[in-house]
């Protein structure tokens, strides 16, 4: 159930609906829109009556949300969301790009990465410093070293900073020091973590799951906002399937069927998408196309010594002639880059 504010509906009023609520054993998360404040109320609706609600000062109307997903949902908050995270809108006009490298390495290689990454224009760098892998013997990530590391080259460069979190224990650490919280496709079901990151306000990058559907994946990031943070970036990276040609396959009839049924801003990653750098220019141009948000895309100084994911990321002048190409095609779906 969703209760819609009038326009300018005061703040005792939202108060004291949501009090009333709260004493019925519901919980009530409220939504502030551009013109109007949405309530969306979580758990036994049978017990309330719209009557009663609707007849409430300041209240405009009451809905039923017929989706799984309440808060996600576009019946409860019409407009886009747009996130902001230092200088940098997600979900709005200007596309977001989010660049590096699979792995943090070293400063060395970092540096290498972010410096012509900031030139290209690139605000957002990505970087893992906890690695999933599917072998155990494989480069699992420097840990708070490589959180450190990717830290002080955001900051000489003015960057802001991504990076995946694989443990609830660990989310206070990569608090400290990086700006959006990235969940793994292998993670995109781990419920205890997705309650931990909604503990935090720190924007939260959610990938799709390998064989996730959309609506698990829209109730993944229900977990997040159920547990007060609204700050949620779905990130479409292709799905496993019975394929060989490409490493997943990225099915970008997501995108704008996401986005008729959430407000959350959505990324498409064409790295995991294919994992060919051959294959990436096409898909971020067909993806921008689609009208995705923005893009997340690897890009290494010395793919063939990456420690991870090196054969499916991008040199830094192939990436840089990218930003160019995609211009004209942001201009044509009234997005800039």
């Amino acid at each position: 159930m969703i209760i819609v504010m009038e326009r300018g509906a005061e703040q005792g009023k939202v108060a004291n609906i949501i009090k009333m609520l709260e004493e019925k054993g519901l919980q009530p998360v409220p939504l502030v829109g551009v013109e109007r404040t949405v309530i969306a109320v979580i758990g036994e609706e049978r017990d309330i009556s719209i009557g009663r609600l609707e007849s409430m000062p300041g209240v405009w109307k009451v809905m039923r949300v017929v989706q799984p997903y309440k808060l996600v949902s576009r019946e409860t908050k019409p407009e886009p969301t747009i996130i902001k995270v230092n200088d940098v809108e997600i979900g709005g006009k200007e596309l977001a790009i989010f660049a590096g490298p699979c792995s943090v390495e070293s400063e060395e290689q970092m540096e290498a990465a972010a410096k012509p990454l900031a030139k290209a224009g690139v605000k957002l760098l990505r970087g893992g410093a906890f690695k999933p892998r599917t072998g155990p013997y494989a480069f699992q990530g420097l840990g708070k070293e490589g959180l450190e590391i990717m830290q002080r080259v955001a900051s000489r460069h003015g960057m802001t900073t991504c990076t995946e979190v694989l443990d609830p224990r660990d989310v206070d650490l990569i608090c400290n020091h990086i700006d959006i919280l990235q969940i793994g496709a292998r993670n995109m079901q781990n419920f205890t973590l997705l309650k931990e990151v909604g503990n935090v306000k720190k924007p939260v990058f959610l990938k799709r799951g390998l064989s996730a559907t959309v609506e698990e994946w829209l109730l993944a990031a229900e977990y997040i906002l159920s547990k007060g943070n609204p700050n949620v970036i779905l990130c479409e990276r292709g799905i496993r399937t019975f394929e060989q040609y490409v490493r997943n396959t990225l099915p970008l009839a997501t995108v704008p069927r996401v986005k008729e049924l959430s407000h959350l801003p959505i990324i498409v990653d064409p790295s995991h998408g294919t994992g060919k750098p051959r294959l990436i220019p096409a898909m971020c141009k067909a993806s921008i196309a689609a009208g995705a948000d923005g893009l997340m895309i690897e890009v290494h100084a010395n793919p063939s010594e990456a420690l991870s994911d090196g054969g499916q990321s991008l040199l830094p002048e192939k990436f840089a002639e990218l930003m160019e190409d995609l211009k004209p095609i942001a201009k044509a779906v009234e997005r800039v880059l």
